[in-house]
């Protein structure tokens, strides 16, 4: 079979999940030629999220929280960005995020434990009085700088600005593997034909390890998160409480979520994840019990060994990155791991230090004797 060689531009970038295409927005922006390499996997997860925007809720003060705040903080400027290129404003609810406890012993240990960035205690009155819908509860911890976004208005509407920017070709095709052997890397696609560049970046979500060429194994498992969405908003805040959340994402819809599976790259619902989905939305709201089923489905979380995302360069090919991996929170973190990733192919230094997302931190010492 002969190879046919696409002309390609400054860089390759497979996946055109919300990570992939804020990457190739953020090169675009700085004059990049970038071909953006595409194809549909059921179970995609940027698609398939909640928007959740919860850095709050999540404990620790090192790089792993920074990159998280600053992710959520670059959200209003980024959609306000967005806004301009193409018209479209995406939903984004920053009412603040409600993590409610229902057992005593719960609420007694959270409310003694240090809040930061703004978090504020309710008690039971007051988080009645600020959600009459709420399941009574033993309190609260509002985190008022946090929120959702509408995630699939946001890739739709990074979609729209690719397609239009004259910096970006898309390539409607599965992405095999990379060839890094050389003068430039490349992409080889299911077709046999390659896309030349002069820098690969990694995005394909759970089908990263998938990819032939890479120089190392990449820790990347798909697990299966189950969602609903429902006819009814009775909340206006995130509210989030054990292992489950509903999320407002119109006057008249919410989306619950979710399961947590093992399940391989089977993107199927199950009768036991729906009926868990809908227990969950009842405990948190009674109000939802009367609610229609408008839509079930499922997404396939990138997760790392630590959950948190790849981002950067190879340590041994410099001139392929990864932008991967980004386990429960790849909406939160993917416009900032998109700036920051094309800041750096850029040879410029990104907002955040990336290295304590390096693709090395998964590499065994080497054992002494």
């Amino acid at each position: 079979m002969t190879t046919i060689v696409v002309p390609g531009g400054d860089v390759a970038i497979v996946g055109a999940g919300l990570v992939g295409l804020a990457t190739a927005a953020a090169l675009a922006a700085r004059g990049a030629n970038v071909t953006l390499i595409t194809t549909h996997h059921p179970g995609e997860a940027s698609r398939a999220a909640a928007g959740m925007l919860a850095p709050g809720m999540e404990s620790g003060t090192g790089p792993a929280t920074a990159f998280a705040i600053a992710a959520r903080d670059l959200y209003p400027s980024y959609i306000e960005a967005l806004a301009e290129m193409t018209g479209t404003m995406v939903p984004l609810n920053r009412e603040g995020v409600l993590e409610l406890f229902a057992d005593p012993g719960d609420a007694e240990r959270r409310q003694s434990a240090p809040l930061s960035d703004g978090a504020a205690w309710l008690t039971p009155a007051q988080l009645h009085e600020l959600e009459p819908a709420l399941s009574p509860m033993a309190g609260a911890v509002l985190y008022p700088l946090d929120g959702a976004v509408d995630n699939v208005e946001l890739v739709r509407a990074l979609h729209m600005m690719a397609e239009s920017n004259p910096g970006i070709a898309i390539v409607e095709e599965a992405a095999t593997g990379v060839e890094l052997d050389g003068m430039r890397p490349a992409v080889r696609l299911s077709s046999g034909a390659t896309v030349d560049a002069n820098v690969v970046v990694v995005a394909a979500g759970a089908w990263t390890p998938g990819l032939a060429g890479l120089p190392r194994p990449i820790p990347v498992e798909p697990i299966r998160g189950q969602m609903i969405s429902l006819d009814a908003a009775p909340l206006r805040h995130v509210a989030y409480c054990g292992h489950g959340y509903v999320v407002p994402r119109d006057p008249a819809r919410s989306v619950v979520g979710s399961t947590m599976e093992h399940a391989g790259f089977d993107s199927h619902t199950t009768e036991p994840g729906l009926t868990q989905l809908h227990t969950t939305a009842v405990s948190i709201c009674p109000a939802l019990a009367a609610a229609r089923t408008l839509d079930r489905w499922s997404g396939l979380r990138p997760v790392t060994p630590d959950l948190l995302p790849i981002l950067g360069p190879d340590p041994d090919v410099d001139t392929l990155y990864y932008a991967c991996g980004h386990s429960r929170n790849g909406i939160l973190l993917g416009p900032l791991s998109g700036e920051c990733v094309a800041a750096l192919i850029a040879g410029e230094t990104p907002a955040l230090d990336l290295s304590p997302f390096s693709v090395s931190r998964f590499t065994k010492a080497p054992v002494t004797v």
